[in-house]
């Protein structure tokens, strides 16, 4: 019974490191570094505007290159330093015409249609200037997104910058819209934090760059194409920076159904980023970077997940053990246990009623999303993840 505690605990330990230990402890060593002034601060020349490239790879995206389009010629930056690629591999709505039709926007189109890691590695040779940076057609840029990103990248150390992803927040939700934003929202400030320790570990696909010569052609399968450039950005020596004030804005999911085959998809990819960026787990070669990796990705796509099913049939064997209706510590965590599914059945039973009570869904999103993992680890290990990209419904 003594080995069953000990089990409970480390359990206990990996579930609240993963979701809130981490958070609290990268908060700590922030404020003490601040306190004792460790680290230098990074100097951002506001004057810095090379020549850069806006990339969109698109696939039948013909009912939002208007919004786009009118969003990018809206940012501010220099227009004559601002280049506009679009590559539309297997695109057959209308797309790639569509396009022809705006001022300094080049397309390169493909009838074959590869998945979006084959349309950025061919379109990557087209790209002329010191930056890129990638954005997806169906989001929006804030107006000075490019300005703001860009700037960073003054500091040499510097060889990717992710924007932030934000989810329109609306008074009332549905469970995907509601849990999706508030995680994002978390996220968002983990990001500062490991921005300030020392490098960013992943940057946000919706919004994210990088210097062009630091770009290495993606294996054709790659399902997370941006955490793998990116974090092979990093594993050269430098660093992913985060600026929240460039952000790229979407809707959230439509539903439970479209988040859940969103993450899914993440899920599957991030085993598979696990498994090809394994010499980043070498703490000793990568240190910080080896440790903010671990604690904010690695753990979330692979132990903890498993963690939280053992923590099932051990708590509820304790509280046996123990007595169901006793005073004791491993009953209490049972009962906390039983009303946190509780809570997620809830969450199910008002997964598309809208509330303004969103934490509601906190505990519903918290299992969908840690369901994904262990539904994506089984696609991986199947091999049944599609590499080209099938985007989730969004909400009006």
């Amino acid at each position: 019974m003594d080995l069953l505690k000990i089990t409970c605990w480390i359990l206990i330990f990996i579930i609240v490191y993963t979701y809130v230990g981490y958070g609290i402890l990268l908060f700590a060593i922030i404020k003490i570094r601040r306190f004792f002034k460790i680290g230098k601060k990074t100097i951002i020349d506001d004057s810095y505007q090379p020549e850069v490239t806006l990339f969109i790879a698109a696939y039948n995206e013909k009912e939002y290159v208007a919004a786009k389009m009118k969003n990018t010629l809206s940012l501010d930056y220099p227009k004559d330093k601002l280049h506009i690629i679009w590559v539309t591999d297997g695109s057959n709505d209308g797309t790639p015409d569509l396009l022809k039709e705006y001022p300094n926007t080049t397309v390169h189109h493909l009838d074959e249609r590869n998945g979006k890691i084959g349309a950025m590695n061919r379109g990557m040779e087209f790209v002329k200037t010191p930056i890129v940076i990638f954005s997806d057609a169906n989001t929006n840029l804030g107006k000075e997104s490019i300005k703001r990103i860009v700037q960073l990248f003054s500091n040499p150390k510097v060889g990717c910058v992710s924007g932030e992803k934000r989810i329109i927040d609306k008074e009332s939700d549905v469970a995907s819209g509601a849990g999706e934003g508030l995680y994002w929202k978390y996220e968002s400030t983990l990001k500062k934090w490991d921005a300030e320790l020392y490098s960013v570990v992943g940057a946000a696909g919706e919004l994210f760059a990088i210097r062009t010569a630091l770009y290495r052609h993606v294996e054709k399968d790659t399902i997370l194409d941006d955490f793998i450039i990116s974090l092979r950005v990093a594993q050269d020596g430098y660093t992913i920076q985060y600026d929240p004030e460039a952000y790229a804005i979407e809707t959230a999911s439509a539903n439970v159904k479209e988040e859940l085959k969103r993450k899914i998809r993440i899920s599957a990819g991030g085993i598979q980023s696990i498994v090809r960026l394994k010499s980043l787990l070498n703490i000793f070669k990568y240190g910080t970077l080896s440790f903010q990796y671990i604690s904010h990705r690695v753990l979330r796509w692979s132990l903890t997940p498993l963690c939280l099913v053992l923590m099932i049939p051990v708590l509820t064997i304790l509280a046996l053990q123990e007595g169901l209706f006793s005073l004791s510590i491993y009953t209490l965590f049972f009962w906390l246990q039983i009303l946190f599914y509780a809570a997620a059945l809830l969450g199910w039973f008002l997964e598309n009623r809208e509330t303004r009570i969103k934490i509601l869904f906190i505990p519903y999103y918290f299992f969908i999303m840690n369901l994904s993992v262990v539904l994506g680890f089984f696609r991986y290990i199947n091999n049944t993840q599609s590499v080209n990209w099938e985007r989730s419904k969004r909400a009006n």
